[in-house]
């Protein structure tokens, strides 16, 4: 769980990342630079010159963002879309720009691409009825000339005077750089500025807490399975331990194998005994007694069993009722003999103890001569039976 949301955490900054590079390219994208429009024309009937210079152009998308000067011609038909389209110009002319008016279900590349195969060095597009003073820019991949757009007012005034035959010239001149992020006010940038960095502050600061927090539950932990190891190694040491002699059942070709290693037992074997009576090589059961503090066959615990203090701290576990608990006679029946069986089986190794201390000093102190019986502890593997039975006779010889 830990180690997938560390995962998140960093996918989360990966994602931050590449969105900032990403805004910012394109914001690079979509700037928009502004052209500067130098008119000048002559007026035939007072021979007057007039000038004027205005940042009224948008270079489009595509367009090479560069300087040009040149003679204006209008584009005959004027949307310019046809490849017969015709430009009353001098035969011998170069670098003039062509003056063409957006619309009538063309692209702007078919626009631009139409003047350029007539010679034009630039193309002017004034943007369609109805549109009045508004300039959008131009999207026109495959073009190769300069191609600006302005408005529809402007764009009607020089059609107007090259109509009336008055000769037109416009120097093109680049103007200025907009962008999402220059055009923003500086409490926007200083609002976006503070918000990127508290995003950053959050998320270092739920870095560093659920990694600290981390740290506390592992050593935790780790002090908490060292505490469990010597408490269990308490257990191990109070064990009764038995080695196997030439003869004994457990060495015979019916004897079972030992539950951890899968391997028949063989004489001069180390056993431990546990509290349920189940052995196992002591080789073998204790490393598994120190990482599990239980039996492998029946899950005893041998802690519990030995009334082995627990210094640990365990979390409280909160019992919620059962309503489904409510059982039958039958039911409390079987229980009440299972449970019977399971303190007999744990209490078996108690009472092998006490059957070996028990002597015969006890019985004659009491001046009363006992009939002796003949109980055997209960065990669960039959390969300890014979071995106390036998012990047993040879008390009551003696």
């Amino acid at each position: 769980m830990g180690l997938l949301a560390s995962r998140d955490v960093f996918s989360w900054l990966l994602v931050i990342s590449v969105f900032q590079v990403s805004s910012v390219r394109l914001a690079q994208a979509s700037y928009l630079c502004t052209a500067f429009l130098n008119i000048s024309y002559t007026t035939l009937e007072t021979n007057q010159t007039t000038s004027l210079r205005e940042e009224m152009g948008l270079y489009g998308q595509d367009s090479p963002q560069t300087s040009v000067v040149g003679n204006v011609y209008l584009a005959d038909p004027i949307y310019g879309c046809e490849d017969d389209t015709v430009y009353r110009r001098p035969n011998n002319s170069t670098g003039w720009i062509a003056l063409i008016q957006r619309g009538n279900a063309c692209t702007f590349t078919d626009k631009i691409n139409v003047a350029a195969m007539n010679g034009a060095a630039a193309a002017i597009i004034f943007n369609d009825y109805g549109a009045q003073n508004r300039v959008i820019q131009m999207s026109h991949p495959g073009t190769s000339i300069v191609a600006v757009m302005i408005s529809n007012l402007r764009g009607m005034e020089l059609v107007q005077l090259l109509e009336k035959g008055v000769p037109v010239s416009i120097a093109i001149e680049v103007g200025k750089q907009h962008g999402p992020w220059i055009t923003m006010s500086h409490y926007s940038v200083f609002f976006v500025s503070v918000s990127f960095f508290i995003v950053t502050a959050a998320t270092v600061g739920y870095f560093i807490f659920y990694s600290a927090r981390r740290l506390t539950r592992l050593r935790h932990q780790n002090c908490k399975q060292k505490k469990l190891k010597a408490e269990a190694k308490k257990a191990i040491g109070q064990l009764q331990v038995r080695t196997l002699r030439q003869g004994d059942q457990e060495t015979g070709p019916d004897a079972d194998a030992c539950a951890v290693c899968i391997e028949l037992y063989k004489p001069g074997d180390v056993l431990s005994v546990l509290t349920c009576n189940h052995f196992f090589h002591k080789s073998c059961i204790e490393p598994w007694l120190l990482e599990h503090r239980t039996c492998p066959m029946c899950k005893c615990d041998i802690l519990k069993a030995l009334g082995v203090e627990m210094d640990v701290e365990e979390q409280p576990q909160i019992s919620v009722p059962d309503f489904r608990s409510f059982s039958t006679f039958e039911d409390l029946q079987s229980e009440t003999v299972s449970h019977t069986h399971s303190e007999t089986a744990s209490s078996g190794y108690a009472s092998m103890h006490r059957n070996e201390h028990l002597g015969s000093a006890e019985a004659s102190q009491n001046g009363v001569q006992e009939e002796e019986l003949d109980v055997s502890p209960h065990y669960d593997n039959l390969a300890f039976e014979g071995d106390v039975h036998s012990q047993s006779q040879s008390e009551v010889r003696t």
